[in-house]
């Protein structure tokens, strides 16, 4: 036996499924999946509907797992696994989507009114996952931490004054006379 090690690509948690749980396949996010184990083959899986590739933004192509050993996806912020009884329906934002049993019936729904369109944050779409199945979903997908990064950077080449007090003295000794 050989062992093999593997990270995410930015902070988060790694979920570990086995697809011989989800009779040999599994749908997840486009940039969920990290890795598989030998007899795991991923594919695309396309939504059935056009309006959903036009404006579901995130949801329109997916990643599909296919076989019968290992597999591994990654999601950020708080993980939530939800097993939907038959006709059971969660809606949630399509980039919070981390994966799904090819049981779930899977659909993208406009959020109307104004007050949606304007304040609405990450978008105007929302997936509707209706069970039977397992679903995962993420609290903070990369986009959104992505976006939390570069709005927090500072503009115009200056410092918002943050940091540890060595990075204080690195400043003053570097000619930053502010103190």
């Amino acid at each position: 036996k050989k062992k093999v090690s593997f990270a995410s690509p930015y902070p988060g948690k790694i979920i570990a499924i086995d697809l011989t749980h989800f009779n040999g396949k599994f749908i997840c996010q486009k940039d969920a999946f990290l890795c598989a184990a030998k007899g795991v083959s991923v594919g695309i899986e396309f939504s059935k509907k056009l309006g959903r590739g036009l404006f579901g933004g995130e949801g329109f192509i997916m990643q599909k797992l296919e076989g019968d050993g290992m597999a591994f996806m990654h999601a950020g912020g708080t993980i939530a696994k939800k097993e939907l009884q038959a006709g059971e329906t969660l809606k949630v934002d399509t980039g919070c989507i981390v994966g799904f049993s090819q049981t779930i019936n899977y659909d993208i729904e406009f959020i109307g009114g104004i007050k949606n369109t304007v304040f609405g944050g990450e978008g105007l779409f929302f997936a509707s996952l209706q069970g039977p199945g397992t679903v995962y979903i993420q609290s903070l997908p990369f986009s959104r931490l992505a976006g939390r990064i570069v709005a927090s950077l500072p503009r115009g080449g200056s410092s918002k004054g943050e940091g540890s007090l060595l990075g204080g003295i690195g400043d003053l000794l570097d000619g930053d006379n502010r103190f």
